[in-house]
């Protein structure tokens, strides 16, 4: 644990005191650092499936992603037909150019049964089981929602592809940390993922490995690659299920549970981990990682940590200084918050920003 180690390396790396390090962060530090020299052309490549009023969410998704991160980005953009020429005129605006580029995709699916796959939860949700063969020429990615907020960069999450083991082929985080609240082990009438199954907002995964992989089934004896299974398990499953892919992959990783390589919570950090108390103890030690605003809480008043949040980065301005410009505001805008569950631990959600920003600005001083 860094806090009783040496910081000459942690301080020579990062110009920070040791003290605002959490448990283990020397060594995460190290190895994040390792894998990076490591891949140092590599470049990552983040995907998101876009619909109906979620341009403005999207936008400050990525604006998070872009803010902190090292190595540069690929975003793989799959949005509806009017929403296309909306991204393409926000991001060719953006400043960064260099660190980012992006393709924009339609919302496809396999011609024989795309009314199914389009009704099925949300309009466009289940693209993502698509993406392995849509996007052949990729080898891994990092696949979120539009809700997503990244409070440290993308490449300490790229970075777990080098933890996986030989199995391996995907990264989730579980659903609930807490069973006594958990949906899947009280409600779900399907095979789930561990005691209290998946969540599949933030999902990191070798799609090479995902199109070789073989996955064994309750269907048929034989094992089925990814392309041949999908509509199977839909067939199957689809009066049975109530979050629809993410149900699905909970099935698949119920199977297969070798293969899935699972995130503490603070890198999927939802409000069903503070509105009953506080139940994500890895955040309460290192801050959130990445922010998981879902049932619309950016957008609402149930929640206002999270919106609190939301707006901070949706209205930082690129260039501004973090520490003044994003960092302060939210401060006190948490503050106001106290009277609700989240707002009682509203430090966990500028703990990791702070050295995030703290990070940034270390590395922009030694050019």
């Amino acid at each position: 644990r860094c806090k009783n180690l040496s910081v000459s390396f942690w301080n020579s790396y990062w110009m920070l005191p040791s003290d605002v390090c959490g448990m283990n962060c020397f060594w995460e530090a190290a190895f994040r650092y390792d894998y990076m020299k490591t891949h140092p052309s590599e470049k990552m490549h983040l995907a998101v499936v876009a619909c109906g009023e979620r341009l403005e969410e999207t936008v400050t998704m990525l604006r998070s992603a872009i803010i902190f991160s090292i190595k540069p980005l690929h975003f793989h953009i799959f949005a509806e037909d009017q929403l296309r020429e909306s991204f393409k005129v926000i991001l060719d605006e953006f400043p960064y150019e260099g660190r980012f580029n992006y393709t924009l995709y339609p919302i496809t699916f396999p011609s024989e049964s795309a009314a199914e796959w389009k009704k099925l939860f949300k309009p466009c949700a289940s693209q993502r089981l698509f993406l392995p063969l849509i996007l052949k020429n990729v080898d891994s990615l990092l696949y979120v929602d539009t809700d997503i907020l990244f409070l440290r960069p993308v490449d300490d999450i790229w970075s777990f592809l080098g933890k996986f083991n030989s199995t391996q082929i995907a990264a989730m985080a579980p659903e609930h940390e807490e069973p006594r609240i958990g949906w899947y082990n009280r409600f779900a009438r399907h095979p789930y993922y561990g005691v209290t199954g998946i969540n599949s907002g933030v999902m990191l995964m070798n799609m090479t490995r995902i199109r070789r992989k073989y996955f064994k089934n309750d269907m048929t004896p034989v094992r089925l690659q990814w392309g041949e299974i999908l509509m199977p398990l839909l067939k199957k499953y689809k009066l049975n299920i109530t979050w629809g892919d993410q149900d699905l992959l909970n099935i698949m990783f119920f199977h297969n549970p070798e293969s899935l390589y699972v995130f503490p919570c603070q890198w999927n950090y939802r409000p069903d981990h503070c509105i009953y108390g506080s139940n994500c103890k890895a955040a309460e030690e290192e801050g959130i990682f990445i922010l998981h605003g879902n049932r619309g809480v950016y957008h609402d008043d149930k929640q206002p940590t999270f919106r609190a949040v939301y707006e901070a980065i949706k209205n930082y301005s690129f260039g501004d200084d973090l520490v003044h410009s994003l960092l302060q505001p939210l401060e006190q805008e948490l503050q106001k918050t106290m009277h609700t569950y989240c707002g009682r631990v509203y430090k966990v959600f500028t703990k990791q920003l702070t050295k995030s920003i703290r990070d940034l600005n270390a590395r922009r001083s030694k050019g």
